[in-house]
């Protein structure tokens, strides 16, 4: 029960802040509720923390977020232990707003997983959330005394998606934006990787899928929550079987009924993106991500890239650190992901030489574009430093393709003669996603972005590519896209890819490191990896199935990386089709919806990779 108790603390307060009756915001700010009133004349519950020392002569600009996690504590006396995106802009002076998005908690109106946009309104009653940031925004700025008439948004993780929204709201009072670990399409970030179910996710539903009947500052969703008997969450999703056995969890929880019942990337997928709305962006743009997100790693990626492309003289940069999700937002002393060390003080120097840096210039400075930070602020998680671009991908760095030797050896060169390499992937015995059980319970994913992958490496299933020892340090900057080459007995298989950091036998560990039986010696650290059914090859919208035993193409992204594999060490690719339970399993038969697979529809399949497939990625030189 411990677990889920933390569960509902962690999405029943506003971005996790703790809550507190004393401290610096009670001390130095004051407090109003209010309810907002949008176009359609749903109420949203906001509150308003002042500084105590705003006047007509000293006027603050306003810092907001919107969330659907909550904006507790409830009450005019209440205070969080924090506000704002960091204690050092909470005490430079900012009018911190927080709202609670339609639906959920203390707003009225009904609650939608990723409200899809709506371009063109027609009447009052067309609202997403780009209206709901512009009717809120318009309230403040004419009803919060002694504010400066600029307004900046942030928020990490779904918060971040509705930033990534309000950006669509194009109010001119909109001065600064930045969407931190945002969702930009649930077909792709969060709960599916191209598609692909993250059964990972399986005990969040009850969070996103219920609708409470009233205002209200309880969680209304504790009902629905699951209770697992044992703590090893591999063996659990194991037992559940075929996902078509979840409804004796989920009959009634709505979001888990939309997501089995729209397997492919449709019409209610798509109307959900965020990427092809971005026509206009007015608002100065940071968009922020960790390099090891294992929740939203797609998102702050691809709108950055999207916003570019679309609008090159939009202010528009990104800042990608060392981190796992939203981590970036509390300073941990030693910056560690999992087992690796990046260095100290890593989140204070983000919050304090970029993220204020960027408020403090487009709300309390003179916003132009010349902020002093550059287009890109890009960790190099080997290198273990921060890097900067005037573009990204940067124009320095050239396409370079990695061969899948059927040796196992990756090399640069095209093989000069046909081979391949095969692998027996059961989906009754999948390959797990990582060898901690302790954290494969958890509401998501965290570690395994960074984790050993000598466990994985070492079964029958997996394929592993390796260079020799590297002679000369390799910087791998930018996009990484896999083109391989498969066969399979099967009529449909998942092949997932990952890229990874071997390092010397002679690594030292580092003092920090969390799990004293881990050695770092010839580690194998993630980098990065991918899944992709072959069932969307040729396309998300329809899927087809795999002419058994035919030579076949299926190519897709992997997201960018910046690291430098260091003299030394060595490059590998490792190749598998089930990563158990980050993701659902493949039946490896072709079935109209996976979701409703039966136990028989799951089957053996031998799976063929050829020496002609290859991992094309970007290298700086």
């Amino acid at each position: 029960m411990k677990y889920f108790k933390i569960i509902i603390i962690l999405f029943s307060a506003s971005s996790a802040f703790a809550q507190s009756d004393s401290g610096y915001p009670k001390t130095n700010y004051t407090k109003k509720e209010v309810y907002i009133s949008m176009r359609d004349g749903t109420k949203l519950f906001t509150a308003i923390y002042t500084p105590k020392d705003a006047s007509k002569d000293k006027k603050y600009p306003m810092i907001m977020q919107r969330t659907c996690y909550s904006v507790a504590p409830y009450g005019e006396d209440k205070f969080p232990a924090r506000l704002g995106p960091s204690e050092l802009m909470m005490k430079e002076g900012y009018i911190v707003v927080m709202q609670d998005v339609r639906g959920r908690w203390k707003s009225e109106g009904t609650w939608t997983n990723m409200t899809p946009v709506i371009d063109n309104k027609k009447s009052k009653k067309d609202v997403d959330e780009g209206s709901d940031t512009y009717d809120t925004i318009d309230w403040l700025v004419k009803n919060v005394a002694n504010n400066n008439g600029k307004v900046g948004q942030w928020g990490i993780s779904y918060p971040g998606f509705y930033t990534a929204a309000g950006i669509l709201s194009n109010h001119p009072a909109l001065k600064a934006s930045s969407p931190q670990a945002p969702i930009s399409d649930f077909f792709f970030d969060d709960f599916h990787h191209n598609g692909s179910f993250l059964q990972s996710y399986f005990m969040t539903f009850p969070v996103f899928g219920v609708q409470k009947t009233d205002t209200t500052s309880k969680a209304w969703y504790n009902n629905q929550l699951i209770l697992p008997k044992t703590k090893d969450g591999y063996q659990f999703a194991l037992d559940l079987g075929p996902l078509s056995n979840a409804d004796k969890y989920y009959k009634d929880n709505f979001f888990w009924q939309e997501t089995i019942n729209h397997p492919n990337y449709d019409e209610f997928w798509q109307k959900r993106g965020l990427l092809k709305h971005y026509n206009t962006v007015k608002p100065a743009v940071m968009v922020v991500g960790g390099w090891y997100d294992a929740e939203d790693l797609s998102g702050p990626l691809n709108i950055y890239k999207t916003i570019e492309k679309k609008n090159p003289n939009a202010y528009n940069t990104i800042v990608m650190g060392p981190f796992g999700h939203g981590r970036w937002s509390r300073e941990t002393g030693h910056t560690m992901h999992s087992n690796v060390y990046f260095g100290d003080s890593i989140a204070t120097f983000y919050q304090k030489e970029i993220e204020a840096k960027f408020f403090n210039h487009f709300l309390k400075g003179n916003g132009d574009k010349n902020s002093g930070l550059p287009e890109a602020y890009m960790f190099d998680t080997g290198k273990k430093q921060w890097e900067t671009f005037s573009k990204w991908p940067t124009e320095k760095a050239s396409k370079q393709k990695l061969y899948l030797s059927a040796d196992g050896k990756l090399g640069m060169t095209a093989p000069s003669a046909a081979a391949s390499v095969n692998y027996i992937s059961d989906p009754l015995k999948p390959v797990p996603y990582t060898e901690d059980l302790t954290t494969t319970l958890g509401f998501t994913p965290h570690n395994y972005m960074s984790e050993d992958q000598r466990f994985a490496g070492r079964r029958p299933d997996v394929l592993v590519y390796q260079t020799d020892v590297l002679d000369n340090d390799i910087t791998l900057g930018g996009e990484i896209m896999s083109h391989l080459k498969i066969a399979s007995t099967g009529t449909d298989a998942d092949f997932i890819v990952k890229l990874i950091d071997v390092y010397p036998a002679d690594e030292p560990n580092n003092p920090y490191m969390p799990n004293k039986n881990i050695t770092l010696s010839n580690y194998w650290q993630m980098v990065r990896s991918e899944v992709m059914p072959a069932r969307f090859r040729n396309s998300f919208e329809k899927p087809e199935a795999l002419v058994a035993n035919q030579k076949t193409a299926v190519n897709f992204q992997l997201q960018d990386v910046l690291h430098t594999f260091k003299k030394g060490h060595r490059i590998m690719i490792q190749v598998q089709s089930t990563a158990f339970p980050l993701f659902a399993r493949n039946p490896q038969k072709f079935v109209e919806n996976p979701y409703k697979a039966t136990e028989a529809d799951y089957i053996k399949a031998t799976q063929t990779v050829f020496n002609d497939s290859f991992i094309e990625v970007d290298v700086i030189k």
